[in-house]
């Protein structure tokens, strides 16, 4: 397989050397693995310089997903508001013709990703609640950030029902991956379409998928920016806060979102410290975070088998090859599991 799966680099070194200021001799690629998504590159070039490519996976693209143009508007008009920090925006390219699939270059953000436990060990607890702070107030910021005003009110044509809207997508995307028949999963989202909560903040910008391992954090152990913005939408910031605390995993956590997360490392705060911090800064009451952990469970459930999906079809996204038994027995066991909180909430 080839180094940079999804890149022709002569043409994209043709392209950047016309749309990206300061490049200087001969141009590097390498494939950044991470995710199981749209692809990212390091891109270097003689003088030491370096940048960072987004462009889409190479095979089984799900519709609706992998949209890196969305994801270019984003950052630039977060990049230009400057209330929420994001990799620079630099250049954009619609030409299938120069590598088969739209993709965008921004600046590369120097600094620390904390993917696993051993990552997160090597911060002190002073360090690990710098880190945790800011993560929980850059959360807020693009909650909080008027998307009139940035220019990204349109993201989505309706401002609430974001759960509702979540239910349809995710069961939308497993029904076209047609991979095999899941009754729980089916079950599931019935239960939870009758019983959706009441919405209590007003709509914000919900990221989609944030977490430590979706932020670089800097010399200061404070998030320098935010990565991965295919999946942002406007919408219920209490329910995209409860996906992200679903990633903050606590020792004695039977089943948690990440094999080996950041937050088991002994100078983080605990989940439910986490949750404090965030409803008292925010002012909005966490009361449905229980149904929510059901919802984040069977959503992690269609996520992982969008996964398997794409790698029966071919496509890694940048991710390790994993063995397809182990990621469908996954999806069986987080639905067995969204179905065991259920019983005591919907």
């Amino acid at each position: 397989m080839s180094e940079t799966p999804g890149l022709d680099p002569p043409r994209v070194t043709s392209w950047l050397r016309d749309h990206v200021e300061g490049i200087e001799g001969a141009v590097g690629y390498s494939l950044i693995p991470a995710g199981g998504s749209n692809l990212t590159y390091r891109v270097d070039d003689a003088a030491g310089q370096c940048w960072a490519l987004r462009r889409p996976p190479v095979a089984a693209v799900l519709a609706t997903a992998h949209d890196v143009e969305r994801e270019w508007r984003i950052i630039e008009a977060l990049g230009q508001a400057g209330d929420v920090p994001v990799a620079p925006a630099l250049a954009r390219c619609d030409d299938l013709e120069v590598t088969g699939a739209p993709f965008y270059v921004m600046g590369f953000v120097e600094g620390r990703i904390l993917r696993t436990e051993q990552d997160g060990g090597a911060l002190d607890s002073a360090a690990a609640e710098r880190a945790t702070d800011s993560l929980v107030d850059v959360q807020l910021a693009f909650h909080t950030v008027d998307v009139d005003a940035i220019g990204l009110g349109d993201l989505s044509r309706h401002r609430h029902g974001y759960v509702e809207r979540q239910l349809r997508r995710w069961s939308t995307q497993v029904e076209r991956a047609q991979t095999r028949d899941l009754a729980l999963l089916g079950e599931l989202h019935d239960r939870l379409a009758r019983t959706i909560p009441a919405e209590t903040a007003p709509p914000g910008l919900a990221h989609g998928d944030y977490r430590f391992d979706n932020t670089i954090l800097g010399p200061d152990d404070r998030v320098a920016a935010v990565l991965d913005w295919e999946l942002c939408t406007v919408g219920d910031p209490t329910a995209d806060f409860a996906w992200s605390l679903g990633y903050w995993a606590d020792p004695d956590d039977p089943l948690p979102f990440l094999p080996s997360a950041p937050t088991l490392a002994p100078a983080f705060p605990r989940r439910a410290e986490v949750a404090r911090r965030y409803a008292e800064r925010s002012g909005s009451p966490l009361d449905a975070l229980p149904w929510l952990r059901v919802f984040s469970y069977w959503k992690m459930a269609c996520i992982v088998e969008g996964v398997y999906a794409r790698r029966r079809r071919g496509g890694q996204g940048g991710a390790p090859s994993s063995d397809l038994d182990s990621i469908a027995s996954r999806v069986e066991t987080l639905l067995a599991y969204a179905d065991e909180l259920a019983e005591s909430v919907c």
